[in-house]
């Protein structure tokens, strides 16, 4: 069987093994033969060394949290053969939180648990995989091979349950929704904003290439440049890059009772010049929240199959604009300008 490994924390230690063992039986009783795997930055770092965690008895570690497979044999008889299906990425510490106890594991509180293909947890970048039936989900068959985009999906179905949890507080009619950053997380983002109903805006640094039509192709209004320039006062924003100038910005962009998620995670240091005395009193006199969020719960998965399949097939492939067979995995892994969603397809 293949798989695509690396030793964590090491550099240049990326390959493909031709002979990787069967998933054991223990790992659950959903088997599934892979279809693809999408490759994001979270990947790339993991290939590049900086973090990574095999499990304990593994001195490699399988990538892959983007999954898409079809169901082989299920011994508890919760899926059919060829049934359309992804895997969750986190599952909860052996001796559960508070959160992980009540299945609200991307909540965890005492970081004891697991993800595949990051933290100590082979991940789908192979052949076959096993898991139990409550971290697999059922996919549209029309999705075909979209449906690799559930598990960036489900980050930002996340920030919106979130969102709107926060917004109950009191009355809220949001109008105007911004996001910041035009790759798949914003893209998709942006994708639930227009389900929605919201007047979505998008803003990015390209004013050329996919991106913009993308945008447009939803009905939203595409933004090049900066944050300062924009004549809108959004309700909410969801900011996608982490790059630490536009979270702040962001911050002072959103309206009177606005919600700013943060959802992209910054890399490295790195210094800029704020007025907190300024912030603290826009956020406080004018009732605003920032908060972050990462990863999926279930129910969140769910939220996101399901705004997939309201989606337009057409407008989803255009979010892939590479696929590549196996046998090409490191060229897979290396980034190249303007490309939007990288996947590694197993099935060809």
């Amino acid at each position: 069987m293949r798989a695509v490994t690396v030793i964590p924390g090491t550099p240049n230690s990326l390959r493909l093994e031709d002979d990787w063992p069967e998933p054991a039986e223990q790992e659950g009783p959903v088997l599934v033969e892979a279809v693809s795997v999408g490759i994001c930055g979270t990947d790339q770092e993991i290939v590049d060394g900086d973090y990574g965690t095999a499990p304990p008895d593994a001195p490699r570690l399988v990538l892959g949290h983007e999954s898409l497979g079809r169901v082989v044999t299920d011994s508890s008889g919760t899926f059919k053969p060829g049934d359309l299906v992804a895997g969750i990425v986190r599952e909860p510490d052996p001796e559960p939180c508070p959160s992980c106890a009540v299945d609200e594991w991307d909540m965890c509180r005492n970081g004891r648990y697991t993800e595949h293909g990051i933290k100590e947890l082979h991940g789908f970048a192979r052949d076959r995989w096993r898991l139990r039936p409550e971290y697999t989900v059922r996919l549209e068959p029309a999705l075909g091979e979209t449906g690799v985009l559930l598990e960036p999906t489900s980050v930002v179905a996340k920030a919106w349950d979130h969102v709107e949890r926060i917004g109950s507080r009191s009355v809220w009619q949001p109008r105007i929704a911004l996001i910041t950053g035009a790759g798949p997380v914003g893209l998709l983002a942006a994708m639930l904003a227009t389900q929605r109903g919201l007047d979505v805006h998008v803003l990015d640094r390209v004013d050329h290439g996919p991106k913009p039509e993308l945008v447009r192709a939803l009905g939203a209004t595409y933004h090049a440049g900066d944050i300062g320039e924009l004549d809108l006062v959004p309700d909410v924003v969801i900011e996608c890059t982490g790059a630490p100038a536009v979270v702040v910005d962001v911050m002072f962009k959103a309206g009177p009772s606005g919600i700013v998620c943060l959802a992209g995670v910054s890399t490295g240091p790195y210094r800029l010049r704020l007025d907190a005395g300024l912030l603290s009193r826009d956020l406080v006199l004018e009732n605003n929240v920032v908060f972050g969020s990462v990863n999926a719960n279930r129910r969140h998965w769910e939220q996101a199959a399901t705004g997939l399949a309201k989606a337009d097939g057409d407008w989803l492939n255009r979010l892939i604009t590479r696929r590549l067979p196996v046998t090409d995995y490191a060229q897979a892994y290396r980034p190249a300008a303007e490309e939007i969603k990288v996947v590694l397809d197993f099935a060809r």
